[in-house]
């Protein structure tokens, strides 16, 4: 009886790791450059090992086939890759305040893996074609995005802190806020020994919350301006 897996020296098996390893590698070079979290080796790493799992799924059913004569599910194996992945994904997510991070990482470590899993089933063109589209999606549609984060409204706090000795100064970074067009939702105000803080719950676009953090920041009464 022969052992069962794929054999290594294959030049179609290591052919296909070597393409997912290509195909992963160019997806974590665009989020390396980033900055993200999931870089160049963490998606070269994920898109090989589906390819290897879905090598080895199928190669397992065959040769069951070959040995026993009964027949194998060979989707056994290649469907955990989508819980494991699912796994990794949500560790890469984060919640805060201000919203959801991580959303773009995970899914693109999820569609990574189908790439190497397409990979593995010698599905060459749909791999290929799904990296492409992958990359065109992070280029040219991340910067669409970064646009119209800017252009949207955002509900964001402006946390401020003041020098002691100043009379209600949060009434002159309220000015500033209505004068950028900024709605006004909430404002706490906060005395302690080291002077007053306050902050302001408001709605604004993404390019006018900078201009009014700087410009609150250069205010002389003010010790610390944070946008969150």
């Amino acid at each position: 009886m022969q052992p069962m897996g794929f054999d290594p020296t294959s030049f179609e098996s290591v052919f296909r790791l070597a393409l997912a390893a290509v195909l992963g590698g160019l997806i974590g070079f665009d989020r390396e450059t980033r900055g993200k979290p999931a870089g160049f080796r963490t998606n070269i790493l994920i898109c090989v090992g589906a390819a290897l799992l879905m090598e080895l799924s199928i190669e397992v059913a065959r040769r069951w086939v070959e040995e026993y004569g009964t027949v194998a599910d060979p989707e056994r194996i290649a469907a955990q890759i989508v819980s494991g992945i699912g796994f990794l994904g949500a560790g890469t997510i984060i919640q805060s305040r201000t919203g959801v991070r991580g959303l773009t990482t995970a899914a693109g470590l999820w569609v990574v893996a189908a790439i190497g899993m397409a990979v593995g089933g010698r599905q060459y063109l749909l791999a290929v074609t799904t990296a492409v589209g992958v990359m065109i999606t992070l280029a040219v549609l991340g910067k669409l995005e970064a646009w119209l984060e800017h252009r949207s409204v955002q509900e964001r706090w402006l946390r401020v802190a003041y020098r002691p000795g100043v009379a209600e100064p949060w009434r002159e970074v309220e000015k500033m806020l209505r004068e950028k067009g900024a709605r006004i939702r909430a404002l706490d105000i906060e005395r302690t020994r080291d002077g007053i803080r306050s902050a302001f719950r408001a709605e604004a676009r993404g390019d006018d919350w900078e201009r009014v953090l700087q410009a609150v920041i250069a205010q002389e009464f003010v010790t610390r301006a944070t946008l969150e």
